[in-house]
């Protein structure tokens, strides 16, 4: 759960922006577009392999 406290001075628009970073920062919206639909076991499989092949790829350089 995200919370965010209001300092003194802060206004509605740092309350936003603060959280949203924070939001971000927990990776909860990346969460809940995973969790949107049913992934069949296959499919995440090959998810799986693909991230780690392009891992791989970028820690090469």
């Amino acid at each position: 759960m995200v919370f965010v406290k209001k300092q003194p001075g802060d206004s509605p628009d740092a309350m936003i922006r603060k959280f949203s970073r924070k939001v971000m920062s927990e990776g909860i919206i990346h969460e809940m577009k995973k969790r949107e639909f049913h992934l069949k076991p296959s499919l995440a499989k090959k998810f799986k392999k693909e991230l780690a092949r392009k891992m791989a790829k970028h820690n090469q350089y």
